[in-house]
Order: structure tokens, then C-alpha cells, then sequence
């Protein structure tokens, strides 16, 4: 039973994928099946985040060869956790799609590719080995990349070539590295590659291989000064995309970071660490500051996606218990917060007209639901309590006073202030104002399948913020799993190393 509960989140997908190639000419077809396989998803996460919970980290060797010489999938509390996202909001968009994407897209393969999407994400979250986290991210950047393109309109050429551009050079740094690991260490199995590098006759060749890797991984998780493809490319395809992507893609990434700097590069942590503090400070400044500078729904929000991730990696880089619960807690609050915002982007969209804040206005009066289900994932993201974003953000400012980092935590609070005026910017221009223009755009519709999927995640934030307690419970307990190594090894390879 623990072989299908850890393959499903990979096989559910890529059967789902493969039916709606099959009915490729019956575009309603498509969006059950597509609709379907996403809730199957979501119910083999939840199946496997219990079992993890329940009775400890899940190993599967794949065709029975033992690890380290075979292919290893892994579920700890953090990969599961990160499974049970990927469920839900692998469900809600596929929803939004069923009543947002256009048939010309259908008949190319969206459900197809997003099914794809979401085997790949499944399987970099799951996979023990770095050489197959490599080969799940390209999974993911073949999806992407023609998610991101399809339709063929200028804009999202322009965005996709920005996009696939970067993240091919991150792919090309990243095998790289790969290749290198492997000379060192002779395997690339992380749980033997955890036990064996402390080993190593030069650990400065280590420190230098992980800041290949951290290169590599930054770039898909847009940190600084890494981060340029993401607003630029990410208000370039339609609404669901853009919220699978910022709920999903770009946590991939933060994923990485903190699966290989607490696991395999843990050996110069006074080094490697406190770069990745000084990068998320960089990070959570200038994503904020060029979020306020913009004047366009989806960019904003985009610009926000980069600040938001500095808070992410913040608790890697303090490295204590606290603080990776921090950062477990909050990617869990941005994955459901942030792809909300972008399915009530696309609402305010289709009701004013445009993304642009000049040309929205009056929604709060026309639209007054649309106006509250702005207001609970924008005031979470800003961090106002009791929202989800409030103790996520509380945890990582605990853990740096813990420990003295008074500056970083100074950061964070300034940062939190300038997201809520930001998303105050949104509030007054596209809500709050009276409409620039006739009144006639008002009479637009937008069916259930666009709205129920953001009631239900602005829900699902406020039910976060309300168990707070056993939503930190689980992050905490996925932290102490991180922080010692042993954990890990001895449940991929057992007691002997």
C-alpha cells in the first residue's frame, strides 16, 4: 500500500494526461477529465500526508533495486505537506480553467500539458535523487514553457522566450553541478550523498559545488538578483496558468534550496547560510519595491511572488527549528494566498475590462463579493492577523529574535508594511474608486467555475489562520525531521550508514 500511496501523485497526472490526449477533439471531455484527475490528485495527497504523519517518512525503491543504487522515492512531512498543496490547488485551477480557458487553447492541449505540469511538480517533491530532481524540473519547464506560449499572442511570446531562456541556463548550471557531485562523491542519491560528504578530503570543493547549486535553484526560485524572468513572463498567459505558476513553480525551486541545504550541504553552514540570508533580505526589499512601482494587476502580483520568496528561504538561512518551520508554514500560506490573487485578478479582469488599475474601478460597489474575496488573501499576504499570513510571518520574526538577528527582522516588518500599501494601491484604484469610464462593463459575467475556486481558497486561508496551532504542529514536527539529516538517511538507507 505505501508503493501506490508515494507513485500516485506521479501516475494520477500522467493517466490524466494521456486520456485528454486521447479525447483530443472533445473539448468537454477534456475538462472532466482534466477536472477529475486533479480532485484524484488531491485525495492521493491527503491519503499520503496522513500516512506520513501517521507512521513516518516513506521510502519506495522503484523496481526493488536498493538505495543507493536504484531510484528512490521519498515522502517526508515537508514533501507531503508540498504534495497536499500541489493537490489543492491543482483542483481549484483546473476548476477556474474549466470556465476560463478558451476552446482554441483546449484543442492544443491544455489539460494535457497541465496534467504534465502537475506530474512533474509531484515529481520533484517526491524523487531521492538529485539527478531525477533534474529530470522532473525539465518535466516541468516543457510543460511550462508551451502553457505559457499557447495561444500565440505577442505578449506571451515575449514572456515565454524571457522565461525558458533563464530557466534553460538554470538547467544547464544545475546538470552541471550534477556531473561535478557525482565526480566527488560517486553517487547522487541524497540520502547517501548526506552521508558521505562530510567525508570528503576538500570541503571547500563542496562549498563550491553548493553554490553552484544554490545558482541553479535560486534561478528557479527567483531569488536575487536571479528573479527578472518571473515579472516579466508571469502576467503574460491566461489567469489559471498564472496562478499554477505562482503557486507552484517557483516553490519548486524554494523546495530544492531547502531539501539540499539542510540535507547535503549542511557541512560550511556559517558560510552557505548566511548568504542565503543576506539574499532573502535582498530579495523580500526589491520585490516589494518594484511591486509598488507598478500600475498592472498581474505585475504587481508577480513582483510580490519575488518578494514573498525572500521570506521563504529567510528561515534556511536562520537554520533553526523555529525558523524552518517558519519558512514550511509560510510556503504553505503563499502557495494557496498568492494563486488566489491571481484567480481574482482574472475576475476583476473580466468584470472591469482590463488589468490595468487606470481602467479598473467601482468593483466594490458593482461586485461587492469580488471586493471581500480581495480582501482576505491581499490583508493575509500583507500579514494582518488572524489571517494565514500573520503566523507564518510571526514564526520567522520569533526565530530571528531568537537568535539576535535584529536586522533581518526589521526587514521583514518594513517589507510587510510596504506589501499592504501596495495591495492598499490595488484596493483603492480597482475597488474602491468610482469607474473611470460607462458602467457597461459591469454587465459582464462570470460563471461558477471562476468563483468557486477563489471562495474556496480565501476559506481555506482564513481556516489556516484559525488552526494555526495544528497547521505549526505539522510544520514544526516536517523542520525537526530537516534539521537532523539522520532522520532521513536511515530511512532511505537504513542504520548502516
Amino acid at each position: 500500500m505505501t508503493h501506490i500511496r508515494l507513485v500516485l501523485p506521479i501516475l494520477i497526472p500522467f493517466a490524466t494526461a494521456a486520456a485528454c490526449l486521447f479525447a483530443w477533439r472533445h473539448g468537454r471531455l477534456q475538462r472532466v477529465l482534466g477536472v477529475t484527475g486533479s480532485f484524484l490528485l488531491f485525495g492521493a495527497a491527503g491519503s499520503l500526508l496522513w500516512k506520513v504523519r501517521t507512521e513516518g517518512i516513506q521510502v519506495v525503491q522503484i523496481a526493488g533495486w536498493p538505495a543507493p543504487f536504484g531510484i528512490s522515492l521519498v515522502a517526508d512531512l515537508f514533501s507531503s505537506m508540498m504534495i497536499m498543496v500541489t493537490g489543492i490547488l491543482g483542483a481549484a485551477v483546473a476548476v477556474y480553467s474549466a470556465g476560463s480557458i478558451d476552446a482554441g487553447r483546449e484543442s492544443f492541449g491544455y489539460y494535457a500539458l497541465y496534467q504534465v505540469l502537475l506530474m512533474g511538480v509531484c515529481g520533484a517533491f517526491l524523487t531521492g535523487d538529485i539527478f531525477n530532481l533534474y529530470v522532473w524540473f525539465e518535466v516541468m519547464l516543457m510543460a511550462s514553457f508551451v502553457l505559457m506560449a499557447l495561444g500565440g499572442e505577442q505578449g506571451q511570446i515575449e514572456g515565454a522566450l524571457k522565461y525558458v531562456t533563464l530557466n534553460l541556463m538554470a538547467s544547464a548550471v544545475f546538470l552541471a553541478a550534477v556531473g561535478l557531485l557525482y565526480g566527488v562523491a560517486g553517487t547522487l542519491n541524497m540520502a547517501d550523498l548526506a552521508a558521505k560528504l562530510h567525508r570528503v578530503a576538500h570541503p571547500g570543493l563542496i562549498t563550491v559545488l553548493s553554490m553552484l547549486f544554490l545558482v541553479a535553484f535560486g534561478i528557479k526560485a527567483a531569488v536575487f538578483p536571479l528573479f527578472f524572468w518571473l515579472p516579466a513572463s508571469y502576467h503574460t498567459p491566461p489567469v489559471a496558468v498564472s496562478a499554477i505558476f505562482a503557486g507552484l513553480l517557483t516553490k519548486v525551486g524554494v523546495y530544492a534550496l531547502i531539501r539540499v541545504f539542510t540535507l547535503i550541504f549542511v557541512q560550511n553552514g556559517g558560510y552557505t547560510h548566511t548568504l542565503i540570508l543576506v539574499i532573502s533580505g535582498l530579495t523580500m526589499v526589491t520585490g516589494v519595491l518594484g511591486a509598488i512601482a507598478q500600475n498592472e494587476f498581474r505585475r504587481i502580483l508577480a513582483f510580490h511572488s519575488v518578494s514573498q520568496i525572500g521570506y521563504m528561504i529567510l528561515g534556511l538561512g536562520l537554520f533553526t527549528p523555529l525558523a524552518l518551520a517558519g519558512s514550511v508554514f509560510f510556503v504553505i500560506h503563499h502557495s494557496i494566498v498568492k494563486s488566489n490573487l491571481f484567480l481574482i485578478s482574472g475576475l476583476a479582469n473580466r468584470f472591469g475590462g482590463s488589468f490595468e488599475l487606470k481602467q479598473l474601478g467601482g468593483l466594490y460597489v458593482t461586485r461587492p463579493m469580488l471586493g471581500v474575496l480581495f480582501l482576505v488573501p491581499a490583508l493575509s499576504l500583507a500579514g494582518l492577523p488572524p489571517l494565514s499570513g500573520f503566523f507564518a510571518k510571526l514564526l520567522l520574526a520569533r526565530a530571528g529574535l531568537d537568535i539576535g538577528s535584529y536586522l533581518i527582522v526589521g526587514v521583514l516588518l518594513a517589507v510587510s508594511l510596504l506589501t499592504l500599501l501596495s495591495m492598499t494601491k490595488i484596493w483603492a484604484q480597482a475597488f474602491w474608486r468610482p469607474a473611470p469610464g460607462a458602467g457597461s462593463r459591469t454587465q459582464a459575467r462570470a460563471g461558477r467555475a471562476m468563483w468557486l475556486p477563489a471562495v474556496a481558497l480565501a476559506a481555506l486561508s482564513v481556516a489556516i489562520g484559525a488552526a494555526a496551532g495544528p497547521v505549526f504542529e505539522l510544520s514544526r514536527d516536517a523542520a525537526r525531521q530537516m534539521i537532523d539529516p539522520r532522520i532521513y538517511i536511515d530511512a532511505v538507507l537504513g542504520a548502516r550508514k
